[in-house]
């Protein structure tokens, strides 16, 4: 296999080809910012996109660099998001996975069963966003008091506190 690997130019279009054949229609968007590659997929082909990155013996996806959320209010139906960012050692190549739920029902399925260090990222991913992971085994805050109702990083708040008195424009120059 180390042969085909020399041989083979595994590049972004090579990879999306892969994509394309593995999950179908399941893939929404595709396109590159900031030279790597962004898939934007239904939440139900997550767990298996990157099941199968990581277990095809020529891209080797088998490091997640990072698990994140995102809350897009004015995206009806889906509100929240969750971002995968994946990496092929082998290849030097990097990927960004997005899938987006709605606010009414942000359930997500698990990755700890792909990659160990999906655990805290996804607790961290639950305590700010309120994004659910079905099957994960310990789905709690990490950061934030356990008494808390609601998911700070949501944009569902104002930016300022309308009663303070010291960001009057006035003190400002305005």
């Amino acid at each position: 296999m180390d042969q085909v690997n020399q041989i083979l130019e595994i590049d972004n279009d090579y990879i999306l080809t892969k994509v394309k054949g593995w999950i179908g229609d399941r893939l929404i968007d595709a396109g590159m910012q900031y030279d790597i590659m962004n898939l934007i997929v239904k939440p139900d082909a997550t767990v298996e996109l990157l099941r199968l990155l990581k277990q095809d013996e020529e891209l080797k996806f088998d490091f997640l660099t990072d698990l994140c959320g995102i809350h897009f209010p004015d995206q009806k139906g889906n509100e929240l998001g969750v971002i995968y960012h994946v990496h092929s050692f082998n290849h030097n190549i990097r990927l960004r996975i997005k899938s987006f739920v709605p606010v009414e029902h942000p359930v997500v399925q698990t990755m700890t069963s792909l990659y160990a260090s999906a655990n805290w990222m996804e607790r961290e991913t639950y305590d700010f966003y309120g994004i659910i992971f079905d099957g994960h085994p310990d789905l709690r805050r990490i950061l934030n008091m356990d008494e808390m109702e609601y998911f700070p990083l949501r944009k569902e708040y104002p930016l300022q506190d309308a009663t303070r008195t010291d960001k009057e424009d006035k003190y400002f120059g305005r």
